[in-house]
């Protein structure tokens, strides 16, 4: 029994391993150890009390595996801690590297690395000598058949250059596609011309080497990332040139990155393995490091050398940009592009020292991935500008029909736009950082939560595409009708006030419908939302009755079209032109040019003197004496010379209508006539005919009654009346002293004395 009890540590800790590494314990099962464990277990476990102290092991190591989970999570080590570690371990490795090319170095010119222990420098000749010659073939294949290809990338440049029925940026795109595919071609030849020398006419026949199948192989990619850079950056041909920048920034930018890319290239897929094979690993370790440093280096230098200059061309640029938003990236570009490029050199070179065996197609991999992300977003931000950035012309026909239409879409654009390339900038900033590792773009989407938010972004693009569209399509159409030059002819001026009254109507139904779906689209809960505005309604409803009379009183004035705008019309005591129509007020300038706002709530009559048709009543005052037939026909005579006014002919409806004598009163005869005009004409009729009328009384000889006196000296008590004392004072005399009086003696006693009349409607 204590034998037992002295087994049973082993026994729990052996039962765990089985657990956790079944697996093993299964593909090791016929071990000669095995056998006695599992004896040995079997034993444990047919004694009960071995058993229970077994299990009560086993739930007390379940029982504390959480706290040791806790303990290990906390004991995590931070961000600054980790970089500080992965910084200690990159240096570590470099020192390390030098040592060992030290010692590399040492036992080569010591020791020898041949099999025999010596330096075989015949075979290292040879070797050397046959490499030369297969790149020496290899170079010039690929120069000769590049030279027989110029005149088709010379025809390429001058069709993007000058070609007709395309737009310049894609022709541009078909040139640049066509001429790397000839750079490919070009590549391929040279490279299969190169395995035929190496293969038949270097070395052994019919047997490619390793040797010579390093360098081709580093050859075909090296040119062909170079000829993705001379896409960019073509020198001799502008057409073929993606980049719009001069020849001689090409010229530099192309050979510096050619530069860089053969002494990377060939240096780590050439140079390292066959330092590796030939010599010794550690050295090819070494010499790799010190490739990647130089290149480096090399970066970094150029970089910096060319830091002011490239921001005063990238500045130069923005100032030729119209559009804000193109302008301030490439200005904030401007600043910034250097630290871009130190930080894409600086991750190389860690990758390259901390992931030897696979940094390099990681490397160059993404390197193409960002290259292609950002020339595609480039291509389609410019291809937009040049589509649709300019200013939209529509046709003469469209223009005349919707006038508004072409502004309102001019005013659109620039807004889209600016949405439009800030989601390309978001896509390619996301496809760069996944194919670099900072982020798992395709992981992001496939879970539940990319998904979502795309669709819900694209839900929303779409809702608002169609608010927009449908907002263009009846401004549009309410415009068509209010057009004059359109079928309709010109709209009455309630269908003006109803077609604008209907578009603001429209614009905050649409405005607030479009925002409830897009809330609603993106998670929203917008029940309490519709709950409060209803809240809100009713309370502001009591709150402001008098402003809810004003628009229900403004609704039915509106459906039975009591006004519109530019009436003359009397509303609230207010005489004057409707200028502006709302659904709650009316703004009246007055004669005065007084602006009056009547809200409807105060209107209880509203006089309308523009509706269908109009008149003028005139009453026209005689003297007694007066023949009243001979006035009238005056009146006639006067209404005939009217209608034959070209100024006033098209306002008069129908003949003069003569009333007859409304009154005999104190001191005329007044005679009505009236003449039925156009809405609005009136006034201008009646000036004219009033005109006409004191024309040909005069013409006549009617006397008008005008205000006169009469001048009463009394009488005596036999109702005599005393004569005047009055006397005749010469002309000049009356001029002097300033009197307008007239002094007349009575031709005798007897006679009445004269009556000195003022002419008027009055005694």
């Amino acid at each position: 029994m204590n034998v037992r009890r002295l087994l049973f540590p082993i026994g729990a800790w052996l039962l765990a391993l089985l657990l956790v590494a079944a697996p093993a314990q299964a593909q090791e099962a016929g071990a000669p150890g095995a056998a006695d464990a599992n004896a040995t277990l079997a034993e444990l476990l047919e004694n009960p009390e071995t058993r229970q102290q077994l299990i009560d092991r086993l739930r007390g190591l379940a029982e504390a595996a959480p706290a040791q989970a806790a303990d290990g999570a906390l004991a995590e080590p931070s961000l600054p801690r980790r970089l500080a570690e992965a910084t200690s371990r990159i240096a570590g490795d470099l020192g390390n590297q030098l040592s060992g090319l030290v010692q590399a170095l040492g036992g080569l010119f010591s020791d020898g690395l041949g099999e025999d222990g010596t330096f075989d420098m015949a075979a290292f000749v040879g070797a050397a000598i046959n490499l030369g010659l297969v790149i020496l073939a290899t170079v010039a294949l690929f120069l000769v058949i590049r030279r027989l290809a110029r005149p088709v990338f010379t025809r390429l440049s001058q069709w993007t250059l000058t070609g007709q029925g395309l737009q310049p940026l894609i022709r541009l795109v078909i040139g640049v596609a066509l001429a790397a595919l000839v750079d490919v071609l070009v590549v391929a030849l040279a490279y299969v011309g190169g395995n035929l020398v190496a293969t038949f006419a270097v070395g052994e026949s019919g047997e490619l080497s390793t040797r010579a199948s390093l360098f081709l192989n580093a050859f075909l990619v090296i040119e062909l990332l170079k000829a993705a850079v001379r896409t960019l950056f073509a020198s001799r041909y502008e057409g073929l040139r993606l980049l719009p920048i001069a020849a001689g920034d090409a010229s530099y930018w192309n050979r510096w990155i050619a530069r860089l890319i053969g002494l990377a290239g060939y240096g780590l897929m050439v140079v390292v393995p066959l330092v590796n094979a030939y010599l010794s690993p550690t050295l090819g370790k070494a010499v790799g490091t010190l490739i990647m440093l130089g290149a480096y280096a090399y970066a970094v230098a150029v970089v910096l050398g060319n830091r002011q200059r490239l921001r005063e061309a990238l500045n130069r640029k923005a100032g030729q940009t119209t559009m804000t938003a193109s302008r301030v990236s490439l200005q904030l570009f401007a600043r910034t592009w250097h630290l871009f490029a130190l930080a894409y050199f600086t991750v190389v070179l860690v990758l390259t020292l901390t992931r030897p065996e696979d940094a390099l197609p990681f490397v160059l991999l993404a390197t193409l991935q960002t290259l292609v992300t950002v020339l595609v977003g480039m291509l389609v931000s410019s291809f937009l500008t040049q589509t649709i950035g300019r200013r939209i012309r529509l046709g003469d026909d469209l223009r005349r029909k919707l006038p508004l239409l072409e502004p309102r879409l001019n005013s659109y654009v620039p807004t889209a736009l600016r949405v439009i390339r800030a989601v390309i900038l978001i896509g390619v900033a996301m496809v760069v950082l996944s194919a670099w590792g900072a982020f798992d773009l395709a992981g992001w989407y496939a879970s539940e939560a990319g998904r979502g938010l795309v669709g819900k972004l694209v839900s929303v693009f779409l809702i608002l595409v169609v608010a927009a569209a449908t907002w263009l399509g009846l401004a549009s159409l309410i415009e068509h009708k209010l057009s004059p030059e359109t079928g309709g002819g010109v709209p009455s001026a309630r269908a003006q006030t109803l077609l604008a009254l209907f578009r603001n109507a429209l614009a905050i139904a649409l405005i607030t419908l479009t925002a409830m779906i897009v809330l609603a689209e993106i998670g929203i809960n917008i029940g309490p939302l519709i709950a409060g505005a209803g809240v809100l309604g009713l309370a502001i409803g009591f709150g402001a009755q008098k402003l809810v009379q004003d628009i229900i009183t403004g609704i039915f004035i509106q459906v039975e079209n009591a006004m519109n705008t530019g009436d003359v019309i009397t509303v609230g005591g207010v005489t004057g032109v409707a200028e502006k129509l709302s659904i709650r007020s009316v703004g009246i300038r007055d004669l005065n040019g007084t602006y009056h706002i009547v809200p409807f709530s105060s209107v209880d009559t509203v006089s309308n003197y523009m509706r269908d048709f109009a008149y003028h009543v005139g009453e026209y005052g005689i003297a007694y004496r007066e023949d009243i037939d001979e006035a009238i026909q005056a009146l006639r005579n006067a209404f005939e010379e009217l209608s034959g006014d070209e100024e006033h002919k098209a306002s008069l409806l129908e003949p003069l209508e003569v009333s007859g004598v409304t009154a005999l009163a104190d001191s005329s005869v007044n005679i009505r006539v009236r003449i039925k005009t156009t809405p609005g004409n009136q006034w201008a009729v009646g000036r004219a005919y009033n005109r006409l009328v004191k024309r040909h009384f005069d013409a006549a000889g009617i006397e008008i009654p005008f205000p006169h006196t009469t001048l009463y000296f009394g009488v005596d008590k036999e109702g005599g009346a005393p004569p005047a004392n009055v006397r005749v004072m010469p002309r000049d005399a009356a001029a002097d002293d300033g009197s307008s009086e007239r002094r007349l003696a009575a031709s005798s006693p007897d006679e009445a004395p004269p009556e000195v009349h003022n002419r008027g409607d009055e005694d």
